[in-house]
């Protein structure tokens, strides 16, 4: 009997084992699997073993992991930031400006930045990093710069101060962009109005300057004749002046139009040509 009870165990034994891992499974399958998306990174949380893995990102696709730790997936595509603040200038002048932040963890350094910072990275870091850059550039130049001829200088700067801070954070800044600059209503008139005058008062110089040039050309051009003028004059002599006019009067002469040639009687001795 005690044979047959022991026979019976060694059966039942496996059956007990299989029903336990399927309840284990049922129970923890969820825990044990995890997929990464594509574009996206993951962290390991070990619970017994020394917390966050810091020295490897998980890829996209399939992986298994024990049910008592945690894998945290973060996208490594790039996001944006956009935050509409109220800077000061250097004078003092209240300005809103519209900045935004493209930017993506650092793919090798991603279990750095969950343990130091976490998944709220966007709002407790870039944020207050674009905040501050941008407080310290704008307030370094004058309303008239900030909205006409240092905006990309401006929105370089804030860029290189933004990036400096968010290297340190592991986070990797791609572009900062100034979408938008608002000027009280009276300051951007009086800036308008005088780029306006600025505008027009290099449209004059460039008038007058060409003005002038066509003056200096006109008076070359007039000194160049008169130059030619008096070679002509010096090379013409009374002989040759009378030579031509006979040969021009010959050639009249042997026109088939009725004419009478007295030779000799116009002025200079030349012949005088009338007509009947």
């Amino acid at each position: 009997m005690a044979q047959e009870q022991e026979i019976n165990f060694k059966k039942v034994l496996p059956v007990v084992g299989i029903v336990v891992v399927v309840i284990f499974l049922i129970a923890f399958g969820s825990r044990m699997t995890v997929t990464i998306p594509a574009g996206h990174g993951g962290v390991l949380f070990k619970t017994f073993a020394g917390g966050v893995v810091k020295d490897q990102t998980f890829g996209e696709g399939f992986h298994l992991i024990a049910p008592w730790n945690k894998m945290i997936v973060y996208s490594l595509l790039q996001q944006e930031k956009a935050e509409d603040m109220r800077v000061l200038s250097s004078n003092g002048l209240e300005i809103n400006v519209d900045v935004s932040a493209w930017y993506l963890p650092m793919s090798s350094k991603l279990g750095d930045l969950h343990a130091s910072i976490g998944v709220k990275y966007p709002n407790t870091v870039v944020i207050p990093a674009m905040r501050s850059a941008a407080r310290s550039v704008i307030g370094r130049y004058t309303p008239e710069e900030i909205y006409s001829s240092k905006r990309d200088a401006i929105q370089d700067e804030i860029y290189i101060e933004t990036k400096n801070i968010l290297d340190t954070k592991f986070i990797q800044l791609n572009n900062i962009l100034i979408r938008s600059i608002i000027l009280p209503p009276t300051i951007k008139t009086a800036i308008e109005s005088k780029l306006k005058q600025e505008q027009l008062s290099l449209e004059y110089e460039f008038k007058l300057a060409k003005a002038k040039k066509e003056a200096e050309r006109q008076k070359i051009e007039a000194e160049g004749k008169a130059t030619a003028n008096r070679i002509i004059s010096a090379s013409i002599t009374d002989n040759i002046l009378r030579e031509k006019g006979i040969e021009a009067t010959l050639e009249l002469a042997k026109s088939p139009n009725s004419k009478v040639v007295v030779v000799g009687s116009a002025k200079d001795g030349l012949p005088l040509i009338l007509g009947k």
